[in-house]
């Protein structure tokens, strides 16, 4: 497994990386699908335009040990073989990418349903902060925690 919460700038990781990470996974040959999600900066909002986003954590090191524990409990629960998770803080703007994860397991199903659970209980059980920066103003958005 590969979690980690990144400073923007810090470290550059794509989600090729992540792919090349699980595919070295010795027990790659067990695995019939590989699901991948990158999570990008929307540019349009309802009746808005985002000019950028500040993310933030108030403690990286204990939010990165509970996306370890949320993710080893969808692993186990799947059964999938490996994960490789990297969400970024800081700023960004359109088109950016802020949250990235790849999942090998063995066959489709449970693996599309372990990246599917990993992507709504990151963005809703973890203590993060958005702050969008729109035309029409600041809005701030809380999740988890």
């Amino acid at each position: 497994m590969l979690i980690k919460i990144i400073e923007k700038g810090e470290d550059i990781v794509t989600i090729n990386d992540l792919i090349n990470y699980v595919e070295d996974n010795p027990k790659i040959d067990h695995c019939g699908a590989i699901f991948t999600f990158q999570g990008i900066v929307r540019g349009n909002e309802k009746d808005k335009k985002i000019k950028k986003l500040d993310l933030s954590t108030p403690n990286t090191k204990k939010t990165e040990k509970e996306l370890e524990t949320i993710i080893k409990k969808i692993k186990n629960k799947y059964k999938i073989i490996d994960v490789a998770v990297v969400h970024y803080v800081g700023e960004f703007y359109v088109g950016d990418p802020l949250f990235l994860v790849a999942v090998a397991g063995s066959h489709r199903q449970e693996t599309r349903e372990a990246l599917n659970e990993i992507i709504e209980k990151t963005k809703h059980d973890l203590d993060f902060k958005k702050e969008e920066y729109t035309d029409s103003g600041k809005n701030i958005i809380m999740s988890g925690g």
